[in-house]
């Protein structure tokens, strides 16, 4: 369904993003008692019975400010105003109208768009009253709620269905879901625009400038995918400030919601501690990545070839030596069609499934080529299945379940891959303890005679 497009505007800290996530009825965006937390422009679908609608929460407005980051978050606003079919304004019921509604009312009636007033932090009806000087902003009609406590949602929701185009029907958006990740000031954001071709993210040199997940349907050479810009991870022991321990928090959520991981190293400053551990993060969450070596263009020719920056990675962070790399330049374009026709090849790796007959056949080749002993007692797979894709899981009964060492796990993994591909694509063995005849346990061994 195409459904209306609702944005949330307002001046900084009225609750713009504590209503979002009132209507979405989760925590998509962050809140916090800060004036400027959001600064993208954040999605989310809103459901009134049977009408839904889509969500834009935006950063504060300050249409004054010279600030270069205040001027990136202006221009999303504009963006998001352009773009919706109908503005609620969020104004703050204890701090009453200020001049700043003001010039904020005098640019939502220029742009032609149907405007509900909504006033904010109004906990019960004895503080209506104080809101009656909202009235000279010109907008109808006016609602008073409370985001924080729920009081008047239902009420709004109602007057946005009243007021907004209806429904109409829409073929779903189909795509691969893929995260774009890294350290803070690589290049994510503007990666992002890249290959969208305009500024749907905050691009600025500070960095975390992005602090929430933001989702971008993208059609790229025919192919549909949902990119997912999320927050600069920094090292646990690096994020002190709780607005980006939250941020972090809500990255990490985004790996679990993706299919393919884009890691995003720095070409210019190479693979650091911090890359291995958001590599690691993406990882442990099971993800298919690709490796994106950005900035390639301020590289020097001739300074250092690809095949050495590819052998670094694969050095430095060795649990990936399955994953592809691409190099990409953001403000050039360079290397985003490879970019994109590896994440389609790790996607569809992702998913592949082995009968259990070449995957049995595949794991006894192995142990016959490396055998693996434990006390006298010779390894042997007595059945394997897999169980799971994305990433790709495999159940395996052995007769020593308990006694595999980790390298000898890798070596099976390596095993798989060399055999069957799964390229970019994590691997997961259970191994379990194998029924009937093949489950003898290790003992002393028996003398020859």
């Amino acid at each position: 369904m195409l459904r209306p497009i609702i944005a949330i505007v307002g001046r900084p800290n009225v609750g713009k993003s504590t209503l979002f996530n009132r209507l979405i009825g989760r925590r998509r965006s962050l809140v916090r008692d800060v004036p400027g937390v959001t600064r993208d422009r954040l999605y989310g679908t809103a459901a009134h019975e049977r009408w839904q609608a889509t969500v834009v929460d935006t950063g504060g407005f300050d249409p004054s400010s010279e600030s270069d980051l205040v001027q990136g978050v202006r221009r999303q606003v504009l963006m998001a105003v352009d773009e919706a079919d109908l503005l609620v304004f969020v104004v703050d019921g204890r701090a009453g109208v200020t001049g700043l509604d003001e010039e904020i009312a005098g640019i939502l009636r220029k742009s032609g768009r149907p405007v509900l007033l909504a006033i904010n932090k109004v906990d019960g009806a004895e503080q209506d009253a104080p809101t009656g000087d909202a009235y000279r902003l010109g907008f109808t009609p006016v609602l008073t709620l409370s985001a924080e406590h729920g009081r008047g949602v239902a009420e709004l929701l109602e007057a946005c269905r009243d007021r907004a185009p209806a429904v109409v029907p829409e073929a779903e958006i189909q795509g691969t879901r893929v995260a774009i990740i890294g350290r803070p000031n690589v290049g994510k954001s503007s990666l992002v625009n890249a290959v969208l071709g305009h500024e749907r993210v905050l691009v600025h040199d500070q960095p975390g400038t992005t602090r929430d997940a933001v989702d971008t349907p993208v059609s790229f050479r025919g192919r549909d995918y949902l990119l997912i810009d999320t927050a600069g991870i920094r090292r646990k022991g690096k994020v002190s400030e709780p607005l980006e321990k939250l941020a972090v928090v809500m990255a990490l959520k985004s790996l679990e919601r993706c299919q393919v991981a884009v890691l995003v190293v720095d070409a210019a400053e190479g693979v650091t501690a911090q890359d291995a551990h958001i590599a690691g993060y993406a990882n442990d969450a099971g993800r298919a990545t690709v490796v994106a070596v950005n900035k390639w263009d301020l590289v020097p020719p001739g300074l250092v070839t690809k095949g050495d920056v590819t052998t670094q990675i694969y050095e430095r962070l060795p649990f990936l030596e399955h994953a592809p790399v691409c190099f990409t330049s953001a403000v050039t374009g360079l290397g985003l069609r490879d970019l994109f026709d590896q994440v389609d090849v790790v996607a569809a790796e992702a998913q592949k499934r082995l009968q259990p007959g070449a995957l049995l056949s595949t794991l006894r080749q192995a142990v016959e080529r490396r055998p693996m002993s434990s006390r006298g007692v010779a390894l042997r797979v007595q059945s394997a299945q897999q169980v799971a894709i994305g990433p790709p899981t495999f159940a395996i009964r052995v007769n020593l379940p308990d006694q595999i060492h980790f390298s000898y796990e890798r070596y099976l993994i390596n095993s798989l891959r060399h055999a069957h591909g799964f390229a970019g694509s994590p691997l997961r063995l259970l191994f379990r303890k194998a029924v009937g005849r093949g489950a003898r346990r290790p003992g002393r061994a028996r003398r020859r005679a």
